[in-house]
């Protein structure tokens, strides 16, 4: 699992460094996937919790949303993340219901009979992707051995020795 330290979830986030402490050890809305091991050391991230924290950010700023009464929703959903692979989540939406409930939709699905927020997973995706060097929806699996390192055998090149005369 590849994971990445405190100043680059932030950037990841959208996030102050300051309000991503706040978010992840002080109120413990999303806590981190690593803790910091000793004061002023980095927390560690992973995709995972950097997409419910966008979503976080997204809830609070478009949608006015009071996220701390959704810090259960958010666990939830980062527990359903976690056993989701990440090339499976692109063209599919998200939606909170008002119990706090998430599921996700498929592109080509008709929007849910109940009410919810519904919450397009491209855009964050692609932040990710760039961000963890996760690959597109266009790759469709994962490299077992990365190319390169499988087509890049060294070549055994002969060593020209000068040729010594024979005596006769």
């Amino acid at each position: 699992m590849r994971l990445v330290p405190t100043p680059v979830a932030s950037k990841l986030t959208g996030l102050s460094i300051e309000k991503l402490r706040e978010w992840t050890s002080r109120r413990a809305l999303v806590p981190a996937d690593v803790r910091p091991k000793t004061k002023g050391s980095p927390a560690q991230f992973s995709w995972q919790t950097i997409l419910v924290l966008r979503l976080a950010v997204l809830l609070r700023d478009q949608f006015a949303v009071e996220l701390q009464t959704h810090q259960s929703a958010f666990a939830q959903l980062r527990k359903a993340l976690r056993s989701t692979s990440f090339i499976a989540l692109w063209g599919r939406r998200l939606a909170l219901a008002p119990g706090g409930t998430w599921f996700f939709l498929d592109d080509g699905s008709l929007p849910s009979e109940a009410d919810a927020i519904v919450v397009r997973l491209d855009p964050h995706l692609a932040v990710l992707r760039d961000g963890f060097a996760l690959p597109d929806v266009a790759a469709g699996q994962l490299d077992l051995f990365s190319l390169p390192a499988t087509r890049d055998t060294p070549t055994v090149k002969a060593v020209s020795r000068p040729r010594q005369r024979r005596s006769a």
